[in-house]
């Protein structure tokens, strides 16, 4: 799963319009942000076998320390907290941004390979990855219903036309992830998804640079409009 986990950011910021929606990027794609740095430390490990799964050539078979199941309930406790810390918000904020964390161990249990660590050495995983266009076709499918969701708490025709632009990236990075070739190796691999999740990120900050929600700051922390 990699756009689809977007879907999650789409739905949060219908549920609460209080929450910027790049914070929400950042929230769903937090455990691998931090997988990614770990695989270039030398920490967590990963192998790249193309053919290895139809819609993924890659074989996350170490990530004890982010994509285990208790490793992902750590840092979205950790991610809601340090949210409601900063940006001074209500517990139930929070909430929703600690669930945008979990919820990309949840699709990603629904997609990988045996690889999520449950307890000890019992991994699950239920393979949907299996089945290149089932899987691709599930990713739009969340984004697209999300992002209707989004747009109906949406006033600002600038936001929705941007919302809309957003969409079309993400298919774009879906398209490229999936029919791209696979990875050269596993250093470019995780800086690759890096700097994809920060660009995504970012298109999501311009997509509501110019919403405002009245007494409600945007963006940095403490930030007034």
């Amino acid at each position: 799963m990699f756009t689809g986990h977007y879907s999650a950011s789409f739905a949060g910021r219908a549920v609460d319009r209080t929450i910027p929606l790049w914070v929400l990027f950042v929230a769903v794609q937090l455990l691998d942000f931090i997988w990614a740095i770990l695989v270039l430390l030398g920490i967590e490990h990963v192998r790249i076998v193309p053919g290895f799964m139809a819609a993924s050539a890659v074989d996350l078979y170490d990530m004890p320390y982010t994509h285990s199941l208790l490793g992902a309930l750590v840092w979205s406790i950790l991610g809601g907290t340090l949210f409601c810390v900063l940006w001074k918000r209500a517990w139930t904020a929070g909430l929703i941004v600690g669930l945008a964390v979990f919820s990309h161990w949840i699709l990603d249990l629904v997609v990988h390979g045996p690889d999520l660590v449950i307890y000890g050495s019992h991994k699950m995983g239920f393979g949907l990855w299996n089945y290149f266009w089932p899987e691709f076709a599930l990713e739009c499918a969340l984004l697209l219903g999300t992002i209707l969701w989004y747009l109906r708490g949406v006033s600002s025709h600038v936001t929705k036309r941007r919302a809309w632009n957003l969409f079309a990236i993400l298919i774009a990075f879906q398209c490229i992830d999936k029919f791209g070739p696979p990875p050269s190796g596993v250093k470019q691999f995780a800086v690759s998804a890096l700097v994809a999740y920060t660009l995504l990120a970012a298109f999501a900050a311009w997509v509501e640079q110019r919403e405002i929600t009245p007494g409600v700051s945007q963006g940095i922390p403490g930030a007034l409009h």
